[in-house]
């Protein structure tokens, strides 16, 4: 039975050596991702540098070339290097998913882990399932084409340019982050941005500072985890991105109105006194 969203090939490649490998007709959809390093395409007429972060959409009919040669290198040397992950596929949902919008031949997303594990697991599930569970990879493939859809579509929001395309990756890198340890600093490094740029455009694209939107992940999460995870409140708060469980106390309470402890019981339903049953910490 031939599958809505059928993985047919699917795998990562690192070349070290220079590689050549041409298509004049695809006859199936090929989405290709370059992780690391560079390389060149036959796109839209021209052969076309791809880099790191660089997404390829080709669909069945489209003419294909793909050239990994030498390049120099910041030593100084001239060297290869090109990694990418790799799908053929085909099926109606495929079908439905192209037509839903234009899909340029080459577009640029971040590199994020959310982003390069999906790929990972596409991989992954392909060759496990080649005679069992192939549905598995077949709905990889099908949040990997949404994902990329999501990406697109927040990149590219009105009056976005460049600055929406940042200040984006800032709230993303954000997101990603939040339950540990970070600084202005890693944030603005992480688009290139000096810290004082960074501030500001974070706060003029989204209305609020990076590290208060930090604060409403890590609350977020926090909360989470307090109707659905057996830790403590002290453990929680550490895994949530709070320096201590004191800091993570005032902030809740002065967020939501109420006592970390007394809001995990009410929402579970639990029997408390009147007064605050959470006499750990004095606000």
């Amino acid at each position: 039975m031939q599958l809505d969203c059928e993985v047919l090939a699917a795998g990562y490649s690192y070349h070290t050596k220079p590689f050549v490998s041409t298509q004049p007709v695809l006859p199936q959809y090929l989405i290709r991702f370059q992780s690391e390093g560079r390389c060149k395409a036959f796109i839209d007429g021209e052969l076309r540098s791809v880099e790191a972060g660089d997404l390829m959409l080709f669909k069945p009919g489209d003419p294909y070339e793909l050239r990994v040669e030498p390049e120099l290198q910041p030593s100084g040397e001239m060297a290869v290097a090109s990694g990418d992950y790799y799908f053929f596929c085909r099926g109606s949902w495929l079908d439905e998913w192209w037509e839903q919008r234009r899909r340029p031949t080459i577009v640029n997303i971040p590199l994020h882990d959310n982003v390069l594990s999906i790929c990972r697991q596409i991989v992954l599930e392909h060759y496990r399932g080649k005679r069992k569970y192939k549905q598995i990879a077949d709905y990889y493939m099908r949040i990997f084409c949404i994902t990329v859809d999501r990406e697109m579509t927040e990149h590219t929001a009105p009056g976005g340019g460049t600055r929406s395309f940042l200040a984006q990756r800032m709230r993303n890198y954000v997101e990603e982050h939040a339950p540990g340890a970070f600084k202005l600093e890693d944030v603005a490094r992480s688009v290139g941005l000096s810290p004082s740029r960074a501030v500001h455009l974070f706060k003029t694209c989204f209305g609020q500072s990076i590290m208060q939107y930090a604060l409403q992940i890590r609350l977020s999460i926090a909360k989470e985890r307090m109707l659905y995870s057996p830790m403590s409140l002290e453990q929680i708060a550490e895994l949530s991105g709070f320096s201590s469980y004191s800091y993570f106390h005032r902030m809740f309470r002065a967020h939501y109105g109420i006592s970390p402890k007394r809001y995990q019981q009410q929402m579970l339903g639990q029997s408390f006194p009147a007064a605050d049953a959470d006499t750990s910490v004095r606000s």
